[in-house]
């Protein structure tokens, strides 16, 4: 009976410590507990220097949390205390009670699938700059570059707006239904976007079942790689998010070459065979790992905006986003405009996603060890640099254009990659695919509205596209502030925390 007791009054003194509670006293214990030693209750009370900082010096902690903390690797002595703290805290906040494989076949070929569906989707959408300058001097050349704008910024608006039902569906029926209506729609999309002749054609072809159809395979293929990786999914999810950059390398190349040789029916459906490759290894590879939480639903829950450093993270992406595609839409305009020569304007979106390939996956790599909001915010500052000292007195400059083109691909590439961590940093992992989907939803509405605002704010300046990049260097500093203010809120003013 004894014994009972003291089990007992170890269990209330581990809840009161993680529940942030005051220690348990002799005078504060239930009634039924007053019976047992305060021998027993004052060795519950004893400090680890091991346990996490939430645990303040004198709060109640049970042996047997002891023994469990002591398995969690030791952080570094060496390391300032703050940024031992941060680390501790992140990790606590977020990991839950799930030990993740942090590696082994099994996960890196998740990683592998992930890599595989968004060299498809992502890099379509990567190359969408190829299809406004091609169409809009050949099939919709009567209409303005603001109207033929809404089409693709209505593809990119739905492939982050459908995650609101794609990630809390994800969370509960894992990825394979989803993986497999999103290829059959996208490899639909590029086989019927080649006899297109029709605004609305492009409308419904391109913006309504392309976007769809990549929003499908882009969520569950970022999600399922944090199923398999908690301290190294910075680095993780950068080499899926690669995929994006290669294909935004490969289809705009393929589009120059093709072109002119084909036509562009056959060079839509060309790509078309290449997506049913790429999305087949999707579907066989990528699967979920953790199981359903329990009592969960698929709607989604936008009372998590109440915590404070969620509701920034989603503002800072929503800039991010708002400004990334006006480049990846404007870019080959630009220099056409310039008077640069259509087969190197062409190339240039190719040049930005080979800068991106580094760019998505160093930036996860240096994430994981000096915390991901850091290396954020040090990717969005350069980005901002890059817009006004080079893109903006560019001109004509050759030169200029591929160096801008090459650092802002770089910098812009952690949006993709750094992105999703940023935001399951806020959340435990079973609850991941909500809370990004959620996010992405009204990341969406600044996708929807970026590229005709840009191709209006075009159209005033009488074509010229100093407006157009001021506003994009407006979009990273709001981001830049954002993101700022998350990492103040988490860890102050000091420059050397890990976050």
């Amino acid at each position: 009976m004894a014994q009972d007791e003291k089990f007992d009054l170890e269990a209330l003194a581990r809840e009161s410590s993680v529940r942030g509670g005051q220690p348990l006293t002799p005078e504060r214990r239930p009634a039924s507990l007053a019976s047992a030693k305060d021998e027993s209750f004052s060795k519950t009370n004893s400090f680890d220097e091991r346990q996490p900082p939430s645990i303040e010096r004198g709060q109640s902690l049970s042996s047997s949390e002891n023994a469990e903390m002591s398995t969690q690797p030791t952080p570094r002595q060496d390391r300032p205390a703050i940024e031992r703290v941060t680390s501790v805290t992140s990790s606590a906040s977020a990991a839950g009670n799930h030990d993740y494989p942090e590696g082994g076949l099994r996960a890196w070929l998740v990683v592998l699938g992930g890599l595989a569906g968004m060299t498809a989707s992502f890099g379509m959408m990567n190359s969408i700059g190829i299809f406004q300058a091609y169409v809009s001097q050949n099939q919709l050349k009567d209409y303005s570059e603001g109207t033929i704008g809404w089409i693709f910024s209505l593809y990119v608006f739905l492939s982050f707006f459908c995650g609101i039902q794609i990630g809390p569906i994800f969370d509960q029926r894992g990825p394979r239904l989803l993986v497999f209506t999103g290829s059959v729609l996208l490899v639909c999309s590029m086989m019927l976007l080649g006899i297109c002749t029709a605004y609305w054609h492009f409308l419904v072809v391109f913006g309504i079942i392309g976007g769809t159809g990549t929003s499908l395979i882009f969520t569950p293929s970022v999600a399922s790689v944090g199923h398999f990786f908690f301290k190294r999914r910075a680095n993780a999810t950068g080499i899926a998010a690669v995929g994006g950059s290669l294909g935004g390398i490969i289809f705009p190349l393929m589009a120059q070459s093709l072109f002119p040789q084909v036509g562009f029916a056959w060079t839509t459906r060309i790509m078309a065979f290449m997506f049913i490759g790429l999305l087949a290894i999707a579907n066989l590879l990528i699967r979920s790992r953790l199981p359903p939480q329990p009592g969960g639903s698929a709607l989604p829950d936008f009372r998590i905006f109440s915590d404070l450093k969620f509701a920034l993270t989603t503002a800072g992406v929503f800039f991010i986003e708002f400004g990334l595609f006006i480049p990846i839409g404007y870019l080959t305009t630009y220099a056409l405009a310039q008077g640069i020569p259509s087969a190197f304007s062409y190339q240039l979106l190719a040049i930005f996603n080979a800068g991106s390939v580094f760019g998505r996956w160093l930036p996860g790599y240096v994430a994981d060890r000096i915390g991901r909001f850091n290396t954020m915010i040090m990717t969005i500052l350069l980005c901002l640099v890059m817009v006004f000292a080079l893109w903006l007195p560019a001109g004509g400059s050759i030169p200029m254009i591929v160096i801008y083109s090459v650092l802002f691909g770089f910098g812009s590439g952690s949006g993709i990659s750094l992105t999703p961590v940023c935001v399951g940093q806020q959340c435990k992992t079973e609850n991941y695919g909500r809370y990004y989907a959620t996010c992405y939803t009204i990341v969406s509405v600044g996708t929807l509205t970026g590229i005709p605002i840009a191709g209006q704010i075009l159209a005033r300046n009488n074509g010229e596209y100093w407006g157009l990049i001021v506003f994009t260097g407006a979009c990273y500093s709001a981001a830049l502030i954002a993101f700022m203010a998350v990492r103040i809120l988490a860890v102050g003013w000091k420059f050397k925390a890990i976050y």
